[in-house]
């Protein structure tokens, strides 16, 4: 295998790929990225054999061929490597050479047969939304997901496809988010997928603001999104994801209208002085005002007050102060409603007058 490339377009799909290589590997393999280059196009693959990262750039190759390279050596040397530089790269039995101006590299390489590859999706079903679409959904959910739960389904985050409506729900027992988009050519049917927590910080690090769209393919095991010059495909985790419908209050007819910036900068104030641990903070609500306080083990306080409109009676709850500022953050109207049953129930968070995203928090007793 021989092929030039400038720097630039070489660093570009590194990049991309690089995000799923573990510093530790089980396998030597993985610790590599495979390299095919073939007509004009050189392509990167790099897996954690839960996510697929695949990514595409054009070079100039003379020889044709397939092999795997350590991955992080070779980000470092590209990516240290002068700009507009031009890269040659030569494999000689189980060497490559790299040759860039003045500089030389000798790396060892892996055969590309030991590369283990996700299998073509099989009957999958196929939709295709704009990148943005699929960005917003998961940035104003992926924060509910849980981190090593023992109820595994709950590290993940559920996919909902139903007719035309896209729904990314997360939840970890504790707090729940919940966000739909609809789209223009749906699928007929409804079907539900759980994607890993790995597959779903990836996907936030590759999907961008831009309009141009991306298929989504799902087969049985693994989900598959390409991008542009990106093949993303992750495993599904095999579980049932719990009820989320259950979950949001339906009797929440307690409703307090309150400006977001200025709760959550009151909550990240007020939480300075709560527990470390649990984040406490109580909620005294009245028709016209709101005063959060919180206080910790050292006997320090901190309180604040806030206009609000509240066309409930008098209410007295606890709530852990990063849940509340998480759901806030992600709203992106100015005014919150925030709807409670009574101080033992949970409260259900949503935009003004917009209800494509909601939140529901569980009180805390404090």
């Amino acid at each position: 295998m021989k092929f030039e490339i400038d720097r630039e377009e070489f660093l570009k799909p590194l990049q991309a790929v690089i995000g799923v290589v573990e510093r530790r590997q089980t396998l030597p393999v993985l610790s590599n990225v495979l390299v095919v280059a073939e007509g004009n196009t050189l392509s990167l693959t790099a897996t954690d054999l839960e996510v697929e990262l695949a990514a595409r750039c054009e070079a100039s190759i003379e020889e044709p061929g397939r092999i795997t390279l350590p991955a992080r050596k070779l980000m470092d040397i590209v990516r240290n490597l002068p700009t507009a530089v031009r890269i040659r790269l030569a494999v000689e039995e189980d060497k490559a050479h790299i040759v860039a101006a003045r500089s030389r590299f000798t790396l060892a390489t892996l055969p590309a047969n030991d590369f283990p590859l996700v299998d073509v999706i099989d009957d999958g079903q196929t939709l295709a939304l704009p990148q943005h679409q699929l960005l917003a959904l998961i940035e104003r959910t992926h924060f509910s997901m849980a981190l090593q739960d023992v109820r595994y389904y709950l590290n993940g985050l559920l996919l909902e496809l139903d007719g035309n409506t896209v729904r990314a729900v997360a939840t970890d027992g504790h707090r729940l988010a919940l966000s739909e988009t609809q789209i223009a050519a749906g699928m007929e049917g409804q079907r539900q997928v759980i994607v890993p927590r790995k597959g779903v910080q990836e996907l936030l690090r590759l999907l961008s603001d831009a309009e141009d769209e991306v298929q989504v393919e799902l087969g049985s095991n693994h989900i598959r999104i390409s991008l542009p010059d990106i093949k993303f495909t992750s495993k599904l985790i095999d579980g049932r994801f719990p009820d989320y419908q259950r979950v949001i209050p339906t009797h929440a007819d307690k409703v307090m209208l309150v400006d977001r910036e200025n709760l959550r900068q009151a909550l990240v104030r007020v939480s300075i002085l709560s527990n470390e641990k649990y984040r406490g903070v109580r909620f005294d609500i009245s028709s016209h005002e709101l005063r959060i306080v919180s206080n910790n083990p050292e006997q320090e306080e901190a309180e604040e007050e806030i206009a609000v409109e509240f066309s409930g009676d008098h209410l007295e709850i606890g709530f852990n102060a990063s849940y509340l500022v998480d759901a806030i953050s992600a709203i992106d109207e100015e005014q919150v409603e925030m709807a409670f049953t009574d101080a033992n129930s949970s409260c259900l968070i949503s935009g003004h007058n917009n209800t494509v995203s909601k939140y529901v928090v569980m009180p805390m007793r404090l």
